[in-house]
């Protein structure tokens, strides 16, 4: 149930969330041990048609620098793959998950572990061969130098 504070806006609860994006008819007569595990409508995930998963990410400018930023927390250097082609960034990567020896059952498995990638196409045309991309404290941020651009070009009429 939705809770109203002070200023009467409303509060919503974990479950409320969880409904506004999969919708209330997709749980109907689903107790909560039936929906870890499967998907938004019930469904089982089917781990051979398993989708990459996709990388969260922020992309600003500065005067001189498009800047891509993504939280690669746990996932080693080695085991990323960046890539430019026609001013579109590729990021690729797997998270491992470590070592699950023993484990018997799930009680909740929200965490993410697998392969990523993320394809974004930069908003400004960029220097593909003056790019910086520095991985520390599981932050991946990469930096590319802008190409300049006159501001307005004239265009001659024939």
């Amino acid at each position: 149930m939705a809770k109203k504070n002070r200023d009467d806006d409303l509060l919503l609860e974990e479950d409320e969330i969880t409904a506004a994006f999969i919708g209330d008819e997709d749980l109907e007569g689903v107790g909560a041990e039936e929906q870890v595990g499967e998907g938004p409508v019930g469904q089982e995930w089917d781990e051979e048609e398993a989708v990459p998963g996709q990388l969260a990410v922020d992309v600003y400018e500065t005067k001189e620098k498009v800047v891509v930023k993504a939280r690669t927390a746990g996932v080693n250097k080695s085991e990323l793959d960046l890539s430019i082609s026609d001013n579109q960034l590729t990021i690729k990567g797997t998270l491992s998950a470590g070592n699950e020896e023993g484990v018997e059952n799930y009680f909740l498995q929200e965490c993410y572990w697998g392969e990523f990638s993320r394809t974004i196409l930069l908003p400004v045309p960029v220097k593909e061969d003056d790019i910086d991309a520095v991985l520390k404290d599981g932050v991946l941020t990469i930096s590319f130098t802008k190409v300049k651009q006159d501001t307005v070009k004239k265009i001659q009429i024939n």
